[in-house]
């Protein structure tokens, strides 16, 4: 990879990181207050970041021949819609709603100094070794 890619990558995972702790995702009682339907501010940020995903994967792959960052061109992928995919998603949210976070903000808040989520984290690292480690492949 080009060391301007870096560049390109770090200034984007700068841009998530404000954007999450602009919209107090980095906070887990925030999130389960909208989970719980006490608050529906994140459904403005749900809403903006689906608005602008839609977007960006029906425009860009008209306007471009390959992504900037990379060599090969746009793929479309298919997962498959199975009993695995189903309990993979069933327990990520389960996750999320006993925490409060996600993997992303929980990142995010770990940068803004919410040591607390170091624990999240860690059950997310230790989910995906598991996973890596059960899963076919």
């Amino acid at each position: 990879m080009k060391p301007a890619s870096f560049l390109v990558i770090f200034i984007g995972g700068l841009l998530f990181g404000f954007g999450l702790a602009l919209s107090r995702m980095i906070q887990p009682e925030v999130v389960l207050s909208f989970l719980e339907f006490r608050d529906f501010g994140l459904l403005l940020v749900l809403g903006g970041a689906v608005l602008v995903t839609f977007t960006t994967y029906q425009l860009v792959p008209r306007l471009r021949k390959q992504p900037l960052l990379e060599t090969t061109g746009f793929e479309t992928k298919r997962p498959p819609l199975n009993r695995r995919t189903l309990a993979g998603a069933a327990i990520f949210g389960v996750g999320w709603g006993l925490c409060g976070v996600c993997p992303g903000p929980a990142i995010a808040g770990l940068g803004a100094g919410n040591w607390l989520l170091a624990f999240a984290v860690l059950g997310i690292a230790i989910g995906a070794y598991l996973q890596g480690r059960i899963a076919p492949g």
